[in-house]
């Protein structure tokens, strides 16, 4: 038991550049995810914002955001804010990494899309977050120093 516990010791100090991109992407997420979900008119604020986006999205995009996004912008606005949180909490906490990287990478194609910057586009934010999400969905993040360690010896689907 001892050697187990030094062994993960060691795995983590080892590991730890993935634990802090973790905790800083989960912070991120959580803290804005929050922000929307306290602000009351959120949903106004996102039809604004995506009014003003609607000629740079993406012409595949655009049809989706017009029928179906704007008309129901309350679902999404709580969809999107609920996302963000519940993203950076898994992220923070390690529970279901690759579930929630998963849940991430939608998040960040939709925004994406919505805005229409290219990939390589200098101010195109959301290509850098997809790309962190991808590595956290591909390592075993929340197995260091997270909750998927302990856990994923009974919930075999967090491995």
């Amino acid at each position: 038991m001892v050697d187990q516990l030094k062994s993960r010791t060691r795995s983590t100090i080892k590991h730890w550049p993935i634990v802090m991109l973790r905790v800083y992407t989960g912070l991120f997420f959580a803290w804005h995810g929050l922000g929307k979900i306290r602000r009351e008119n959120f949903g106004d604020g996102m039809e604004g914002f995506l009014g003003a986006q609607a000629g740079k999205s993406f012409e595949f995009y655009r049809p989706f955001i017009e029928n179906v996004v704007l008309p129901n912008k309350a679902i999404f606005a709580s969809l999107v804010a609920w996302g963000e949180l519940a993203v950076g909490i898994a992220m923070v906490v390690g529970l279901a990494t690759r579930y929630a990287a998963v849940a991430g990478i939608i998040l960040v194609v939709n925004f994406w899309f919505a805005k229409g910057a290219g990939f390589w586009d200098g101010s195109n934010h959301d290509a850098v977050w997809l790309v962190i999400f991808v590595v956290l969905g591909m390592v075993p993040a929340g197995r260091i120093a997270g909750l998927d360690d302990g856990l994923s010896d009974r919930l075999p689907f967090l491995r």
